[in-house]
């Protein structure tokens, strides 16, 4: 190479490069791009759609406390007078705690048969008869509730099979159930209980999986087991509230920091339990497709 054919920074020509010469090494090359200084760069697609998600996330929850609070302070007094009130009235008038109970039990019992929410029985067994014995009540009965559609539902496991073939990634988390031995199905079990998969549903679908009863029904029971306990909570606050509209009685302020931090205590671990048994099961499923 001539020193015409070198550029006074010491690198190399385009000439020299096209003709075979040497270039020499730790030069710096030319690009065809040309960074314009003064522009800005263009932005990551990926931070513009976790900023994007995260905004919506934002804009929902601001939403969610709009709805909740105009339904609390208008809505909530409403339906208490209109409604809370009244079934209240109804049934101390017309059964007793035994013939109250006994409708409640079968009620929790046979209603998950025929694809019916049990929580406005539940709700009531915790206004009539508190922790104690509104535990003890709704877990039996919910074990019951969770056993006869299992039962029946293993009379269709073929059609079953063929509805939950209709939505892979649900029977995908629903097919963990049936894997493993009995500690893997119990975990399975307890954390599909846990998660946000409808309840109901999951009582039929079960049967189109490999799972056992004894470790469905316990996993079952232990998964639902606090959902159990809020329940009565929220009962017994709706109970003391209407008691409190309707004349029968006043909050005090005492009382109203309680059950407003109760609310949220229970609430926030619901959610946080909630999001656990997500991650769990996701956890679980990897390793179900690793082996």
């Amino acid at each position: 190479m001539t020193c015409g054919e070198r550029l006074r920074d010491g690198t190399a020509s385009p000439e020299a490069k096209n003709n075979g010469d040497y270039v020499l090494l730790g030069a710096p090359e030319y690009h065809d791009s040309v960074v314009v200084e003064g522009l800005p760069r263009e932005q990551d697609p990926r931070l513009r759609s976790s900023l994007w998600w995260w905004g919506k996330v934002v804009l929902s929850c601001a939403v969610l406390l709009v709805v909740g609070a105009v339904c609390l302070i208008w809505g909530g007094p409403l339906l208490i007078r209109k409604v809370v009130v009244p079934v209240l009235d109804w049934e101390t008038t017309t059964f007793d705690r035994p013939t109250l109970g006994l409708i409640l039990f079968v009620s929790i019992a046979t209603f998950p048969v025929f694809l019916v929410p049990t929580s406005p029985c539940t709700w009531l067994a915790g206004m009539t008869f508190g922790y104690g014995y509104g535990f003890l009540l709704i877990m039996g009965a919910s074990s019951l509730g969770m056993s006869l559609p299992f039962f029946i539902g293993s009379l269709f496991r073929h059609r079953i099979h063929r509805w939950l073939d209709r939505w892979p990634k649900k029977s995908a988390i629903v097919r963990l159930a049936g894997e493993g031995n009995w500690f893997h199905q119990f975990r399975a079990v307890a954390l599909i209980r846990i998660s946000p998969f409808p309840f109901i549903i999951f009582n039929y679908a079960a049967v189109a999986t490999n799972v056992k009863y004894c470790p469905y029904i316990v996993g079952s029971l232990t998964g639902t087991t606090l959902e159990t306990f809020v329940t009565i909570y929220t009962g017994i606050l709706i109970g003391n509230l209407a008691e409190a509209s309707h004349g029968r009685g006043f909050l005090s302020v005492e009382q109203i920091i309680y059950d407003v931090l109760g609310f949220c205590t229970a609430a926030g671990a619901t959610v946080a339990i909630t999001c656990y048994a997500k991650k769990a099961l996701r956890r679980l499923q990897a390793e179900d497709e690793l082996l």
